[in-house]
């Protein structure tokens, strides 16, 4: 009978198409339907209607039972904070060190995972986890008080309830006995145990999945589901779908090579019966840039004569993270072309984006009222609402701008002093990103340098506990930024700006905008801004503590707003004309959703097909992550998740990569390491579409060269201190024209801290100690084999500088990622 068939699949898009193909199969034949349902909207049912079993009697006379009612609410992620942020607010917990996303994405692990507060104290090897597990189980009393779940909830308290009561299960055995689940190998633990409770002894479970497509392990998911089918159910009858309806011969043989490389798989042989296709095209382009221009250009062309043929095109480009959709959005605006941004919002329009936007509005423009407010307390900084509003009212009744109405709210003290305080460090951070644009914030530097010695040489009685107060809160407010607390991740933003840590800001008169230098080119750019806005506000540390996969990719979009900033400097832009690009960039009635153009991640595509696929930033760190490098499950995964990208291709799979690229606000484009995918593609699929290239120093032998160029000749793209003459196979007139850059001393260098005194007439000495002479070899490039005394043998996977300051940072099997000062590294050529 139909209506015992019960299917679950993980979307309601998915759960409606079934739908539809059903009522298409069965029709008029019969009244009752099968149950098609996602997987919390079946649990949602079954509470609804059984969660009373699972209420225990309470220990007081005439008081109703302990457990959630049938009337239970569902709690969204803004309401689950909320809950999380009073809890932290009444056990007196700082919400700053532990925030509430933190601590939801704690317990959402271990819901995963099914452990219970308890269960997470007695595995926690840190007091921050053992403080999770405490807010886990108030979470938990919370909701229960409000008779409210979340969506974890709802597959975990459903399992529970078939587990606990043998009147419900056996119910739900008799009325559901066929068992359909839908993409089988992206279940976690929770779903396996219901899907095995509803199974029952029957074991009418007919389970669909493909091992090679699970790549959501960071939500949750467990392959070992798919791999170990046989063994939960011995007697299942194993139906190989091998025959693919979509993608072309090339297309598919090039992704099985590919995915083959795994070892955790059950393995398959693809085919189809479409005959011919187009090799699978490889770009290799000089620079990010100029691989999205690659694509618009193709897209283009490619829209033109679909049109041509009568066709509907549809083309997508696939990326591995968010943040490189920005130089294909405006590769696609150059060329006029509409596009849909699946996954997220559109680059200029995400949170983190905007905010570093408005500051840079905030900056130009100080009356920017909007703006102001957005970043008044972003991040926190301890302006509340009620701050907000006496700024506010004041403005309103003196006629000032938001801006003049918190110099007049400070000169009036209508504030307590924390607040106070609090708007003075955010009035402070303004003004030196005025100053440093007007190219004067050196000169403001020194000036409040010296008026605070003076102040420490001639201290007032009355003013002395001022100053310290002033003191603690400059160290408290400024916050420093120091790439090497990340550990194995680079957020490295080039060289370090001076602040003023740990020198209380003079306070003076908000200045007015800044006005524009026609005449003369700034000498600080808007990268250099932004990376001391980053830096002050330490918004890149909030990020990192969050430890979330979300709070990364957030990081990687801020990255690649600091290179936007670095491009916006090579066409010569002032801060106007970067903030004017990024409005146009980011107006949403240029957006169009039925575009025949998408740009969306790797993750975001899985389900989908396209006539033409961009892939896109195959290169080692990017694709496969970084993150994933050290453990050979995660690489696994990225394989699996090339697999998928290749798949989505219909007729035509264009692989795409950058010789050089700009990481995270470098103040040049460094050389990358083709990705290893590439070497796993047979060569005799591959058509290469760039004249000047060979693919034949791809995959390893690229991986040793890295640090040389990919030309064989008429090299059109190179840099001055870029050192070519190793390696480059015809570059020697280019080498005769290299110029040598000297690296400026290293911020906080001894050198640095040197000057420093001597500008403010203190005496300093430096020290005369003997240093050892280094020894080990030198210029060790990306990709490169070395060995090291203590750590063994590795792969150079990064080089920061040159000359005696040079850093390279290397992946060794098996002690990880360690940076090193080469010229102390005894590193040998392996």
């Amino acid at each position: 009978m139909p209506e015992s068939i019960l299917a679950m699949t993980f979307t309601n898009t998915a759960a409606a198409e079934m739908g539809e193909r059903v009522e298409k199969l069965v029709g008029g034949l019969s009244i009752a339907k099968p149950v098609i349902s996602t997987f919390h909207s079946f649990c949602v049912r079954v509470l609804r209607r059984d969660i009373d079993a699972l209420q225990i009697p309470s220990a007081t006379p005439g008081q109703p039972p302990i457990g959630h009612t049938k009337k239970f609410g569902i709690y969204d992620e803004s309401d689950m904070q909320s809950v999380v942020k009073s809890i932290m607010k009444r056990l007196g917990l700082d919400d700053k060190q532990l925030t509430p996303r933190i601590v939801l994405s704690r317990i959402s692990w271990a819901k995963n995972h099914m452990l219970d507060p308890q269960e997470l104290y007695l595995q926690s090897a840190d007091p921050k986890t053992e403080k999770i597990a405490h807010l886990y189980e108030e979470y938990r009393k919370e909701l229960r008080k409000a008779n409210a779940l979340d969506f974890d909830d709802l597959l975990l308290e459903a399992t529970r309830l078939l587990k606990t009561s043998s009147t419900v299960r056996e119910y739900y055995n008799k009325r559901f006995q066929y068992l359909l689940i839908d993409e089988y190998q992206d279940t976690n633990r929770p779903q396996y145990e219901l899907m095995r409770m509803l199974a029952g002894e029957r074991h009418n479970v007919c389970a669909v999945g493909d091992e090679d497509q699970s790549i959501y392990s960071w939500r949750g998911a467990d392959i070992r589901n798919i791999l170990e089918f046989e063994q939960d159910f011995p007697e299942a009858k194993i139906i190989r779908l091998e025959q693919n309806y979509r993608s072309t011969p090339n297309i598919l043989q090039a992704a099985s090579a590919v995915v083959a490389n795994n070892v955790k798989r059950k393995g398959k042989n693809l085919w189809t019966s479409r005959q011919g296709g187009a090799k699978i095209g490889y770009y290799e382009a000089p620079d990010g840039e100029n691989e999205a221009l690659f694509a618009a250009d193709a897209i283009a062309k490619y829209l033109r004569e679909a049109a041509q043929r009568g066709e509907t095109p549809r083309a997508a480009v696939l990326y591995r993270t968010n943040s490189q959709s920005r130089l294909f959005e405006e590769g696609m605006r150059r060329y006029g072309l509409k596009y849909h941004v699946v996954g997220g919002f559109s680059f200029y329009e995400r949170a983190e984006i905007k905010d570093m936007i408005s500051y840079l509005k905030v900056i130009q423009n100080p009356d920017d009222s909007i703006s102001l407010l957005r970043v008044i307390n972003t991040p926190a900084r301890g302006i509340g609402k009620g701050t907000i509003e006496v700024i506010e009212r004041l403005a309103l009744e003196t006629g000032l701008s938001l801006w003049g109405a918190i110099g007049e709210t400070m000169k009036r003290q209508l504030l307590p002093q924390r607040a106070l305080s609090s708007l003075k460090s955010f009035q402070q951070l303004i003004q030196d990103g005025q100053a440093m644009l007007a190219g004067n914030f050196a000169e403001e530097l020194a000036a409040s340098a010296e008026s605070d010695l003076k102040q420490e040489s001639s201290p007032a009685d009355s003013g002395e506990e001022t100053v310290s107060q002033s003191n603690d809160q400059a160290e408290d407010d400024v916050t420093a930024f120091d790439p090497e607390e990340f550990g194995n991740f680079s957020f490295d933003f080039g060289e370090a700006i001076e602040t003023s840590a740990g020198v209380p800001p003079a306070v003076e008169p908000a200045p007015g905008p800044i006005p524009a230098q026609q005449d003369a080119a700034p000498t600080v750019f808007t990268a250099d801004v932004l990376k001391f806005l980053i830096d002050r506000t330490g918004y890149i540390k909030i990020l990192e503590a969050e430890d979330t996969p979300e709070a990364f990719s957030r990081i990687e979009n801020l990255r690649e707003l600091v290179n936007a900033a670095m491009d916006s400097r090579d066409r010569g832009e002032t801060l106007d004309q970067f903030l004017d690009h990024a409005a146009l960039i980011s107006d949403a009635d240029d957006y169009d959703e039925r575009s025949q153009v998408t740009l969306m991640s790797l993750h975001a595509a899985k389900g989908l097909e396209f006539p033409l696929v961009f892939l896109s930033g195959l290169e080692e760190g990017l694709f496969p992550h970084s993150r994933t490098m050290l453990q050979p499950d995660d690489i696994e995964e990225e394989r699996r998740l090339c697999y998928v990208g290749m798949t989505r291709a219909m007729d035509q799979l264009v692989l795409t990569r950058a010789v050089y690229r700009r990481r995270y606000g470098t103040d040049l484009p460094e050389a990358s390491v083709p990705s290893r995918f590439l070497e796993e593609v047979p060569a005799p699929l591959i058509e290469e579409l760039g004249a000047t290239r060979s693919r034949a120093v791809t995959g390893t032998h690229a991986r040793q060269a890295a640090g040389g160029g990919y030309y064989t000749e008429s090299s059109h793209y190179s840099y001055e201190d870029e050192d070519q003459s190793a390696s480059w196979k015809h570059g020697g007139a280019q080498a005769a024209k290299q110029k040598t850059v000297t690296p400026a001393k290293p911020y906080n260098s001894i050198e640095n801290i040197a000057e420093f005194f001597a500008s403010r007439g203190k005496k300093f000495t430096l020290p005369k100690s003997p240093v050892e002479e280094p020894t080990g070899k030198r210029g060790f490039r990306p990709g490169q084999k070395v060995r090291h005394p203590k750590y063994g043998e590795g792969t150079v996977y990064q080089r920061e500088g040159e000359g005696e300051d040079a850093k390279i940072t290397v992946q060794f099997p098996r002690f990880g990622l360690k940076k090193l000062v080469e010229k102390y590294a005894q590193l040998e050529r392996a």
